[in-house]
């Protein structure tokens, strides 16, 4: 599994909803561990406390900071701030399409291959745990489940992917359609 750069592909929005222009830059690491046994991906939980996706299953990630030259370097950091992921255990492989919000952020995830072995520490303000998922498990689309809510007085979608005693949905949810679709057209 390899790629360079990001596709032309349209971005997935929670709601169908056409692109805003509104919206706060945000970049996430989608890490992908090349386990011995199997490919594997990398999540975090949200600490419940927080203003924005208390308590969420997430990529680790944020906003762009005026110093970040580009997504990549904002992924980088943020992993690193929130997990302690040394960047140099990350092997870049390229950007999905961009993933808009209902909640008011522009996500570019970027895919990286992270090698072990590698130490994580977590933010204990931001993170309550990080956990493994076989990526198997997301490449698998009976396990893609659609879901719909009202969310400000309008229905809205979103894609869900329960994994054990996780709920992995909205954007960490549509991120990892992406990267299934993007996968399915490399074959």
């Amino acid at each position: 599994m390899q790629f360079t750069e990001a596709r032309p592909i349209e971005p997935v929005h929670e709601d169908g909803s056409p692109p805003v222009t509104h919206l706060r830059p945000a970049a996430v690491l989608v890490p992908v561990v090349a386990r011995e046994e199997a490919l594997t991906v990398l999540l975090t939980r949200r600490t419940d406390h927080l203003h924005h996706h208390p308590g969420q299953i997430s990529f680790p990630g944020g906003r762009v900071e005026e110093t970040d030259v580009s997504a990549v370097m904002t992924a980088l950091r943020e992993t690193e701030e929130e997990i302690g992921l040394d960047p140099d255990c990350v092997e870049l492989l390229g950007e999905l399409p961009e993933y808009r919000t209902g909640t008011g952020f522009r996500i570019t995830p970027v895919v990286g291959l992270v090698h072990p072995p590698f130490d994580l520490r977590l933010d204990s303000f931001e993170v309550a745990e990080a956990f493994e998922v076989p990526l198997a498990h997301f490449l698998d689309p009976a396990r893609h489940q659609k879901h719909r809510a009202e969310y400000q007085g309008k229905m809205r979608e979103y894609y869900a992917m329960p994994y054990g005693g996780y709920f992995i949905w909205g954007a960490t949810a549509g991120i990892l359609i992406s990267l299934y679709r993007f996968l399915g057209e490399r074959e």
